[in-house]
């Protein structure tokens, strides 16, 4: 039965999806606003620092205030309303929410929120992807051993990337590599909230009217963002990692199969099988027609005759030797897609994406010369941006993940471009996502290198 007649049938026995969010932002509220027109599930609760904003975005997406209550997580339920409040621990420990959506976009809260609500037995469905970046693999052993399940969140593009190499595989196909596109030029990596919106091609004043968040919008632009969302598909995939980091290849649509084919065959990657991300413009900043920058893909192998020709005979678009075929969807919906991951969670017992293996890591990189005594400002600011590493290479040398270069001290000079290590920084060795992180290098090193 498909996920849609299940959620029929769950709202008609009146036995919804019971569900509580963790932060209501940009990407949360996306979300928000699919939940009414969504049967069979009841958002119970919202956690947020500040539920009075969270209230104004109920609003803006549609809900009705009637719906929307101050009162206790017990009097939501029972009316059918939903509780917004700042007490994400007494979200994630009521016994009534089946599934937990983590979506404040704080990596170090959020490794707290998912392994309290794994102690609780809730499965997690994680938007923020910048904390399975750094520690995925054991976020997916503790909800496993917790009899609970952990999921990228569908919408945002790892999710939607694995989707892609799963189809692949399950039709047989070797995946020759798979990624998403981005806007890119080598210089980016240096960008700060300051150049921002020159890259992007607005205006201070027009960004500032539209609420847009300068360093979430440069954590795009800078490079990190992609390299984060890579080493989520890398580890959940068993995909590899470029030695050196994305190489940002340049194609339209039409010229991925050929550009994401092995250096020996003409193509760009070191070998087959990896992740790569498209760059929209040329290197010398012409805008490709016909982009991939939205969007995701997979390129797959015809290895047979027979299979070659099926791809001509159907007349899939492929690269000039006939092998190499890439399907792809151009486009995401992020936050308005979340409720295929909930679903198919809640009925399927299915992740849309969870890490299996420790293949990459996204390490913290001067983005210029950094002093003894500055405060690293983590992914998207002024310091340092996110490389995409092999996770044997970030262990070897004790790579600092960019999830944790947030509000650390340098203790040491580091020249522009280079990757920094633990002995860089003055590290807060308190938190729950320090030492989670450091149990997976124990837990995960062997296999990693």
């Amino acid at each position: 039965m498909s996920l849609h007649r299940q959620l029929q049938q769950r709202a008609a026995e009146a036995r919804p999806i019971r569900v509580g969010l963790i932060g209501a932002g940009k990407f949360g509220s996306m979300y928000l606003a699919q939940i009414p027109r969504t049967p069979g599930v009841h958002l119970v609760a919202v956690a947020d620092l500040s539920p009075e904003a969270a209230c104004r975005n109920l609003a803006r997406v549609g809900w009705d205030p009637q719906r929307v209550q101050a009162a206790s997580i017990a009097t939501a339920l029972r009316d059918g309303n939903t509780h917004v409040g700042d007490d994400w621990l007494a979200l994630v420990r009521h016994p009534a929410i089946d599934i937990v959506v983590e979506c404040t976009g704080h990596p170090i809260a959020a490794v707290d929120h998912c392994l309290e609500a794994f102690a609780a037995g809730k499965h997690v469905v994680n938007v923020t992807v910048e904390a399975d970046a750094f520690c995925g693999p054991l976020l997916a052993r503790r909800a496993a051993d917790a009899g609970v399940l952990y999921s990228l969140a569908f919408g945002d593009q790892p999710a939607l990337i694995c989707d892609l190499v799963d189809w692949a595989r399950t039709c047989g196909f070797p995946v020759v590599a798979a990624g998403r596109g981005h806007k890119w030029l080598p210089h980016f990596s240096q960008s700060t909230p300051d150049t921002v919106w020159q890259h992007y091609g607005l205006t201070p004043e027009q960004a500032a009217r539209g609420g847009l968040n300068p360093k979430m919008f440069n954590s795009f632009l800078d490079g990190s963002k992609p390299s984060i969302e890579c080493t989520a598909v890398a580890n959940a995939t068993g995909l590899e990692v470029p030695s050196t980091g994305l190489l940002y290849p340049p194609a339209s649509v039409e010229d991925i199969p050929f550009v994401t084919r092995p250096r020996s065959e003409g193509g760009v990657l070191e070998r087959k099988g990896m992740v790569e991300v498209i760059s929209s413009l040329e290197t010398d900043g012409r805008a490709i027609p016909y982009d991939i920058r939205m969007g995701v893909w997979v390129t797959v192998e015809g290895e047979t005759e027979y299979v070659r020709n099926c791809f001509e005979e159907y007349k899939a678009h492929t690269d000039p030797s006939g092998r190499y075929f890439t399907l792809y969807k151009r486009w995401h919906l992020i936050g308005l897609e979340v409720g295929y991951s909930v679903a198919s969670l809640a009925l399927r017992r299915e992740p849309t994406g969870v890490a299996q293996c420790w293949n990459a890591d996204v390490v913290a990189t001067a983005k210029r010369d950094l002093q003894v005594g500055e405060v690293l400002d983590g992914e998207g600011g002024y310091t340092v941006w996110g490389r995409l590493t092999p996770a044997a290479a970030s262990l070897q040398r004790g790579g600092l993940p960019l999830g944790l270069a947030h509000d650390v001290r340098v203790v040491r000079p580091v020249k522009q471009g280079q990757s920094l290590s633990w002995e860089d920084v003055a590290m807060d060795t308190g938190t729950r996502a320090y030492a989670l992180r450091r149990e997976m290098e124990a837990l995960f090193g062997a296999g990693a290198s």
